[in-house]
């Protein structure tokens, strides 16, 4: 398992087919994505997982963190979320935050993550902001 720095471009495949499958290509581009530091997981040169973190002053937003069906359950997404939280640390962030599908809140917490249960749907999916401090 190998962690590597990716385009924005790199990402939509996974996002689209793992998180929006449904929605058009087009939906999981977002505006923002030339702004954002972009993350991949490799496996035998193949990308698996995916991250896109985006840095505001003394925060990071992580957005669209994804793993290919197939290799889901093995560990993966948690590597790269330990990986994109000592990236955090190294740029003196204060917090790391997201937009959890609610659904998902329970890895998250055992990640470290706290929910704010603020809450919000988008396109049919309901989501819990949460964060942590470092």
């Amino acid at each position: 398992m190998e962690v590597k720095k990716i385009n924005a471009s790199d990402t939509w495949p996974i996002r689209h087919e793992v998180m929006w499958p449904d929605q058009p290509f087009e939906f999981v581009q977002l505006e923002e994505d030339n702004l954002g530091v972009h993350f991949g997981v490799f496996e035998e040169d193949k990308l698996v997982s995916i991250v896109s973190c985006f840095i505001e002053g003394k925060e990071m937003q992580f957005r669209k963190l994804a793993t290919l069906e197939e290799y889901q359950g093995r560990g993966i997404a948690s590597y790269l979320l330990k990986y994109i939280l000592e990236f955090a640390k190294t740029k003196d962030l204060q917090k790391v935050w997201c937009n959890a599908r609610s659904n998902k809140k329970s890895f998250y917490e055992k990640m470290g993550l706290i929910d704010t249960h603020k809450t919000f749907v988008k396109a049919g999916q309901e989501f819990t902001i949460m964060g942590i401090k470092l």
